[in-house]
Protein backbone atom coordinates (compact mmCIF):
# COMPACT_ATOMS: atom_id res chain seq x y z
CA UNK A 1 0.00 0.00 0.00
CA UNK A 2 0.99 3.64 -0.28
CA UNK A 3 2.77 5.22 2.67
CA UNK A 4 3.20 8.84 3.66
CA UNK A 5 6.17 8.99 6.05
CA UNK A 6 7.61 12.25 7.30
CA UNK A 7 11.15 12.68 8.55
CA UNK A 8 10.49 12.20 12.25
CA UNK A 9 12.39 10.03 14.68
CA UNK A 10 10.07 7.69 16.68
CA UNK A 11 12.49 7.83 19.62
CA UNK A 12 12.05 11.58 19.97
CA UNK A 13 8.29 11.36 20.53
CA UNK A 14 5.78 9.00 22.10
CA UNK A 15 4.36 6.85 19.30
CA UNK A 16 0.56 6.66 19.38
CA UNK A 17 -1.65 4.54 17.13
CA UNK A 18 -5.20 5.54 16.13
CA UNK A 19 -7.21 3.00 14.15
CA UNK A 20 -10.21 3.48 11.83
CA UNK A 21 -9.15 7.03 11.01
CA UNK A 22 -11.14 7.15 7.75
CA UNK A 23 -14.84 7.21 6.98
CA UNK A 24 -15.82 10.11 9.21
CA UNK A 25 -15.96 7.96 12.36
CA UNK A 26 -14.64 8.75 15.79
CA UNK A 27 -11.15 7.45 14.93
CA UNK A 28 -10.83 10.44 12.64
CA UNK A 29 -12.07 12.64 15.48
CA UNK A 30 -9.35 11.35 17.81
CA UNK A 31 -6.77 12.07 15.10
CA UNK A 32 -8.07 15.62 14.61
CA UNK A 33 -7.92 16.23 18.37
CA UNK A 34 -4.35 14.95 18.73
CA UNK A 35 -3.24 17.08 15.79
CA UNK A 36 -4.38 20.06 17.86
CA UNK A 37 -2.06 19.05 20.72
CA UNK A 38 1.47 20.58 20.84
CA UNK A 39 3.36 19.08 17.92
CA UNK A 40 6.37 17.97 19.96
CA UNK A 41 4.38 15.45 22.02
CA UNK A 42 3.40 12.55 19.77
CA UNK A 43 4.37 10.56 16.72
CA UNK A 44 0.97 9.80 15.18
CA UNK A 45 0.51 6.46 13.45
CA UNK A 46 -2.84 6.07 11.68
CA UNK A 47 -4.45 2.86 10.49
CA UNK A 48 -7.55 2.03 8.48
CA UNK A 49 -9.01 -0.91 6.59
CA UNK A 50 -9.10 1.09 3.36
CA UNK A 51 -5.88 1.63 1.41
CA UNK A 52 -7.31 4.85 -0.07
CA UNK A 53 -8.06 6.50 3.28
CA UNK A 54 -7.58 10.28 2.80
CA UNK A 55 -6.57 10.71 6.44
CA UNK A 56 -3.36 8.79 5.73
CA UNK A 57 -1.96 12.14 4.61
CA UNK A 58 -2.67 13.58 8.06
CA UNK A 59 -0.46 11.20 10.08
CA UNK A 60 3.28 10.68 10.49
CA UNK A 61 3.04 7.03 9.46
CA UNK A 62 0.14 5.26 7.75
CA UNK A 63 -0.76 1.57 7.66
CA UNK A 64 -3.57 -0.63 6.45
CA UNK A 65 -5.10 -3.11 8.88
CA UNK A 66 -7.61 -5.90 8.18
CA UNK A 67 -11.17 -5.57 9.42
CA UNK A 68 -11.71 -6.30 13.11
CA UNK A 69 -13.62 -9.49 12.29
CA UNK A 70 -10.62 -10.92 10.42
CA UNK A 71 -8.88 -13.76 12.27
CA UNK A 72 -5.52 -12.14 11.71
CA UNK A 73 -6.55 -8.71 12.98
CA UNK A 74 -4.83 -8.77 16.36
CA UNK A 75 -1.63 -10.27 14.93
CA UNK A 76 -1.48 -7.48 12.36
CA UNK A 77 -2.24 -4.87 15.01
CA UNK A 78 0.50 -6.01 17.38
CA UNK A 79 2.99 -6.31 14.51
CA UNK A 80 2.26 -2.67 13.69
CA UNK A 81 2.72 -1.73 17.34
CA UNK A 82 6.10 -3.46 17.42
CA UNK A 83 7.21 -1.85 14.16
CA UNK A 84 6.63 1.69 15.42
CA UNK A 85 7.24 1.08 19.14
CA UNK A 86 3.67 2.11 19.89
CA UNK A 87 3.06 3.14 23.48
CA UNK A 88 -0.70 3.79 23.34
CA UNK A 89 -3.54 2.65 21.09
CA UNK A 90 -6.87 4.38 20.45
CA UNK A 91 -9.48 2.09 18.82
CA UNK A 92 -11.43 4.21 16.33
CA UNK A 93 -14.60 2.18 15.71
CA UNK A 94 -16.86 -0.07 17.76
CA UNK A 95 -15.88 -3.41 16.12
CA UNK A 96 -12.22 -2.74 16.89
CA UNK A 97 -13.10 -1.41 20.34
CA UNK A 98 -14.74 -4.72 21.26
CA UNK A 99 -11.91 -6.86 19.89
CA UNK A 100 -9.22 -4.82 21.63
CA UNK A 101 -11.06 -4.64 24.95
CA UNK A 102 -11.31 -8.43 24.98
CA UNK A 103 -7.53 -8.61 24.45
CA UNK A 104 -6.62 -6.05 27.13
CA UNK A 105 -4.33 -8.46 28.99
CA UNK A 106 -2.19 -8.85 25.87
CA UNK A 107 -1.87 -5.07 25.56
CA UNK A 108 -0.84 -4.92 29.21
CA UNK A 109 1.71 -7.70 28.74
CA UNK A 110 3.28 -5.77 25.87
CA UNK A 111 3.40 -2.54 27.87
CA UNK A 112 0.92 -0.80 25.55
CA UNK A 113 -1.73 1.50 26.96
CA UNK A 114 -5.19 0.65 25.57
CA UNK A 115 -7.22 3.85 25.62
CA UNK A 116 -10.58 2.18 26.11
CA UNK A 117 -13.09 1.32 28.80
CA UNK A 118 -13.27 -2.08 30.45
CA UNK A 119 -14.87 -4.88 28.44
CA UNK A 120 -17.82 -5.31 30.84
CA UNK A 121 -18.71 -1.61 30.65
CA UNK A 122 -18.49 -1.65 26.84
CA UNK A 123 -20.76 -4.67 26.59
CA UNK A 124 -23.26 -3.11 29.00
CA UNK A 125 -23.52 0.15 27.06
CA UNK A 126 -23.70 -1.45 23.61
CA UNK A 127 -26.60 -3.67 24.72
CA UNK A 128 -29.45 -1.13 24.86
CA UNK A 129 -31.78 -3.38 26.85
CA UNK A 130 -29.16 -4.03 29.54
CA UNK A 131 -28.13 -0.36 29.63
CA UNK A 132 -31.74 0.77 30.08
CA UNK A 133 -32.33 -1.84 32.77
CA UNK A 134 -29.26 -0.67 34.65
CA UNK A 135 -30.27 2.99 34.39
CA UNK A 136 -33.71 2.09 35.73
CA UNK A 137 -32.21 0.14 38.65
CA UNK A 138 -30.05 3.15 39.51
CA UNK A 139 -33.07 5.45 39.48
CA UNK A 140 -32.21 7.50 36.38
CA UNK A 141 -35.52 6.94 34.54
CA UNK A 142 -34.59 6.41 30.88
CA UNK A 143 -37.39 6.82 28.31
CA UNK A 144 -39.80 3.89 28.33
CA UNK A 145 -38.52 1.03 26.22
CA UNK A 146 -39.23 -2.51 25.14
CA UNK A 147 -37.01 -5.05 23.43
CA UNK A 148 -39.04 -6.64 20.67
CA UNK A 149 -38.28 -9.92 18.94
CA UNK A 150 -41.73 -10.88 17.57
CA UNK A 151 -45.01 -9.28 16.51
CA UNK A 152 -46.80 -10.50 19.63
CA UNK A 153 -44.40 -8.56 21.88
CA UNK A 154 -44.76 -5.53 19.62
CA UNK A 155 -48.44 -5.36 20.56
CA UNK A 156 -47.41 -4.37 24.12
CA UNK A 157 -46.26 -0.94 22.93
CA UNK A 158 -49.07 1.46 23.86
CA UNK A 159 -47.16 4.75 23.97
CA UNK A 160 -46.41 6.94 20.99
CA UNK A 161 -44.41 8.41 19.34
CA UNK A 162 -41.53 5.97 19.58
CA UNK A 163 -38.04 5.52 18.17
CA UNK A 164 -37.20 2.10 16.74
CA UNK A 165 -33.50 1.22 16.80
CA UNK A 166 -31.15 -1.79 16.83
CA UNK A 167 -30.88 -3.45 20.24
CA UNK A 168 -27.09 -3.91 19.99
CA UNK A 169 -24.54 -1.29 18.96
CA UNK A 170 -25.21 0.94 15.92
CA UNK A 171 -24.02 4.32 17.18
CA UNK A 172 -24.47 7.53 15.24
CA UNK A 173 -28.25 7.00 14.98
CA UNK A 174 -27.76 4.28 12.37
CA UNK A 175 -30.97 2.44 11.47
CA UNK A 176 -33.17 4.55 13.77
CA UNK A 177 -36.76 5.31 12.78
CA UNK A 178 -39.75 7.23 14.19
CA UNK A 179 -43.22 5.69 14.48
CA UNK A 180 -46.09 7.99 15.50
CA UNK A 181 -48.81 5.35 15.75
CA UNK A 182 -49.37 1.61 15.72
CA UNK A 183 -49.88 1.46 11.98
CA UNK A 184 -46.45 2.99 11.37
CA UNK A 185 -44.88 0.73 13.99
CA UNK A 186 -46.25 -2.40 12.34
CA UNK A 187 -45.08 -1.15 8.95
CA UNK A 188 -41.58 -0.66 10.39
CA UNK A 189 -41.76 -4.17 11.80
CA UNK A 190 -42.31 -5.51 8.28
CA UNK A 191 -39.71 -3.20 6.74
CA UNK A 192 -37.02 -4.26 9.24
CA UNK A 193 -37.90 -7.92 8.78
CA UNK A 194 -38.80 -8.75 12.37
CA UNK A 195 -38.94 -12.54 12.88
CA UNK A 196 -37.17 -13.01 9.50
CA UNK A 197 -34.15 -10.73 9.10
CA UNK A 198 -33.86 -8.68 12.29
CA UNK A 199 -33.59 -10.79 15.43
CA UNK A 200 -34.74 -7.97 17.69
CA UNK A 201 -34.87 -4.21 18.12
CA UNK A 202 -35.63 -1.67 20.80
CA UNK A 203 -38.77 0.45 20.82
CA UNK A 204 -38.05 3.56 22.89
CA UNK A 205 -40.27 6.44 23.91
CA UNK A 206 -39.59 9.68 21.99
CA UNK A 207 -39.00 12.40 24.58
CA UNK A 208 -38.26 16.11 24.64
CA UNK A 209 -37.45 18.47 21.80
CA UNK A 210 -34.47 18.70 19.44
CA UNK A 211 -33.66 22.14 20.88
CA UNK A 212 -32.74 20.48 24.20
CA UNK A 213 -30.71 17.56 22.87
CA UNK A 214 -27.15 17.17 24.14
CA UNK A 215 -24.16 14.98 23.53
CA UNK A 216 -22.22 14.91 26.80
CA UNK A 217 -18.65 13.82 27.37
CA UNK A 218 -17.63 12.57 30.80
CA UNK A 219 -13.93 11.84 31.15
CA UNK A 220 -12.35 9.56 33.72
CA UNK A 221 -8.80 8.29 33.70
CA UNK A 222 -8.22 4.59 33.10
CA UNK A 223 -8.35 3.92 36.84
CA UNK A 224 -11.85 5.40 37.03
CA UNK A 225 -10.98 8.75 38.64
CA UNK A 226 -13.13 11.62 37.39
CA UNK A 227 -11.38 14.34 35.37
CA UNK A 228 -13.93 16.60 33.63
CA UNK A 229 -17.15 16.89 31.64
CA UNK A 230 -18.47 18.88 28.67
CA UNK A 231 -21.61 19.10 26.57
CA UNK A 232 -22.64 20.07 23.06
CA UNK A 233 -26.20 21.38 22.79
CA UNK A 234 -26.95 20.24 19.30
CA UNK A 235 -27.87 22.58 16.48
CA UNK A 236 -29.79 20.62 13.85
CA UNK A 237 -29.84 22.71 10.72
CA UNK A 238 -29.77 20.43 7.71
CA UNK A 239 -29.25 17.00 6.19
CA UNK A 240 -25.72 16.74 7.57
CA UNK A 241 -26.99 16.91 11.16
CA UNK A 242 -30.48 15.38 10.87
CA UNK A 243 -31.16 11.74 10.14
CA UNK A 244 -34.95 11.99 10.21
CA UNK A 245 -37.44 14.85 10.60
CA UNK A 246 -41.20 14.44 10.36
CA UNK A 247 -44.19 16.65 11.13
CA UNK A 248 -45.51 15.92 14.63
CA UNK A 249 -48.99 14.45 14.07
CA UNK A 250 -49.43 13.02 17.58
CA UNK A 251 -51.09 16.06 19.15
CA UNK A 252 -48.36 16.10 21.82
CA UNK A 253 -47.42 19.80 21.64
CA UNK A 254 -44.73 19.37 24.33
CA UNK A 255 -42.64 17.50 21.74
CA UNK A 256 -42.52 20.46 19.35
CA UNK A 257 -43.79 20.88 15.80
CA UNK A 258 -41.43 18.28 14.32
CA UNK A 259 -40.06 14.97 15.56
CA UNK A 260 -36.35 14.76 14.87
CA UNK A 261 -33.60 12.14 15.06
CA UNK A 262 -30.13 13.65 14.87
CA UNK A 263 -27.40 12.14 12.73
CA UNK A 264 -24.01 11.05 13.97
CA UNK A 265 -22.57 14.35 12.72
CA UNK A 266 -23.09 16.65 15.69
CA UNK A 267 -22.50 20.38 15.92
CA UNK A 268 -23.66 23.13 18.23
CA UNK A 269 -23.03 25.16 21.35
CA UNK A 270 -20.10 23.73 23.32
CA UNK A 271 -19.84 24.41 27.04
CA UNK A 272 -20.18 23.16 30.59
CA UNK A 273 -24.01 23.25 30.76
CA UNK A 274 -23.79 22.39 34.44
CA UNK A 275 -27.43 21.30 34.85
CA UNK A 276 -26.86 18.65 32.17
CA UNK A 277 -23.25 17.59 32.78
CA UNK A 278 -23.77 17.25 36.53
CA UNK A 279 -26.46 14.63 36.01
CA UNK A 280 -24.41 12.82 33.37
CA UNK A 281 -21.38 12.78 35.68
CA UNK A 282 -23.51 11.04 38.32
CA UNK A 283 -24.72 8.50 35.78
CA UNK A 284 -21.21 7.73 34.50
CA UNK A 285 -19.96 7.33 38.07
CA UNK A 286 -22.83 5.01 38.99
CA UNK A 287 -22.14 2.85 35.93
CA UNK A 288 -18.42 2.59 36.74
CA UNK A 289 -17.11 4.37 33.64
CA UNK A 290 -13.42 4.54 32.81
CA UNK A 291 -11.80 6.57 30.07
CA UNK A 292 -14.06 8.54 27.73
CA UNK A 293 -17.82 7.98 27.76
CA UNK A 294 -20.38 9.81 25.66
CA UNK A 295 -23.97 10.28 26.86
CA UNK A 296 -26.75 11.12 24.39
CA UNK A 297 -29.73 12.75 26.07
CA UNK A 298 -32.46 15.36 26.10
CA UNK A 299 -33.24 17.68 28.97
CA UNK A 300 -36.93 17.39 29.87
CA UNK A 301 -38.32 19.52 32.70
CA UNK A 302 -34.82 19.88 34.14
CA UNK A 303 -34.17 16.11 34.09
CA UNK A 304 -31.69 14.39 31.78
CA UNK A 305 -33.39 11.59 29.84
CA UNK A 306 -30.66 9.34 28.46
CA UNK A 307 -31.41 7.49 25.23
CA UNK A 308 -27.89 6.27 24.39
CA UNK A 309 -24.58 5.71 26.15
CA UNK A 310 -21.50 5.24 23.99
CA UNK A 311 -18.55 3.71 25.91
CA UNK A 312 -15.97 5.46 23.77
CA UNK A 313 -14.80 8.75 22.34
CA UNK A 314 -17.39 10.90 20.63
CA UNK A 315 -18.04 12.12 17.12
CA UNK A 316 -17.59 15.57 18.69
CA UNK A 317 -14.09 14.87 20.06
CA UNK A 318 -12.40 17.37 17.73
CA UNK A 319 -15.07 20.01 18.40
CA UNK A 320 -14.36 19.71 22.12
CA UNK A 321 -10.63 19.98 21.49
CA UNK A 322 -11.22 23.28 19.68
CA UNK A 323 -12.36 24.86 22.96
CA UNK A 324 -9.50 23.40 25.00
CA UNK A 325 -11.10 20.13 26.09
CA UNK A 326 -8.81 17.64 24.35
CA UNK A 327 -9.74 14.23 25.79
CA UNK A 328 -7.18 12.05 23.94
CA UNK A 329 -4.38 14.45 24.84
CA UNK A 330 -5.48 14.64 28.48
CA UNK A 331 -5.47 10.84 28.83
CA UNK A 332 -2.05 10.56 27.20
CA UNK A 333 -0.63 13.26 29.45
CA UNK A 334 -2.15 11.55 32.49
CA UNK A 335 -1.05 7.97 31.72
CA UNK A 336 1.82 8.22 29.24
CA UNK A 337 3.61 11.25 30.67
CA UNK A 338 2.45 10.91 34.28
CA UNK A 339 1.34 14.55 34.36
CA UNK A 340 -1.05 15.82 37.00
CA UNK A 341 -4.33 16.87 35.36
CA UNK A 342 -6.54 19.38 37.15
CA UNK A 343 -10.03 18.10 37.91
CA UNK A 344 -12.63 20.20 36.06
CA UNK A 345 -9.84 22.09 34.29
CA UNK A 346 -11.13 25.26 32.58
CA UNK A 347 -11.97 25.42 28.90
CA UNK A 348 -13.66 27.87 26.59
CA UNK A 349 -17.25 27.84 25.33
CA UNK A 350 -18.62 28.64 21.90
CA UNK A 351 -20.63 27.69 18.84
CA UNK A 352 -18.94 25.22 16.48
CA UNK A 353 -20.55 24.30 13.14
CA UNK A 354 -19.55 21.75 10.53
CA UNK A 355 -19.60 21.49 6.75
CA UNK A 356 -18.64 18.96 4.09
CA UNK A 357 -15.13 19.04 2.70
CA UNK A 358 -14.14 17.69 -0.70
CA UNK A 359 -10.81 15.89 -1.14
CA UNK A 360 -9.20 14.71 -4.34
CA UNK A 361 -7.60 11.33 -3.65
CA UNK A 362 -5.99 10.59 -7.01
Amino acid sequence: MKSWVKSLNPIEKSAVLITAIGGGGYGGQILKALRQAPTQRYLLVGADASESCPQFKEVDHAAQLPLARDQGYLDALFALCEQFQIRAVFPGCEPELKVMAAARQEFDARGILLMAAEQAFIELCLDKEQANQRLTELGYAPPRYLKVSDRETLAQVDWFPVVVKPSIGAGGSANCFIAQNRQELMALCDYLGLENIAGSFIVQEYVGTPEEEYTVGVLHDLAGDYINSIAVRRVMSGQLNIRSSVLNRTGEQRLGPRLVISSGVSQGHVGRFESVTRQCRDIALALGARGAVNVQCRLVDGVVRVFEINPRFSGTTSIRAMVGYNEPDVLLRRHLMNEAVEVDFPYEEGLVLRELKELRIS
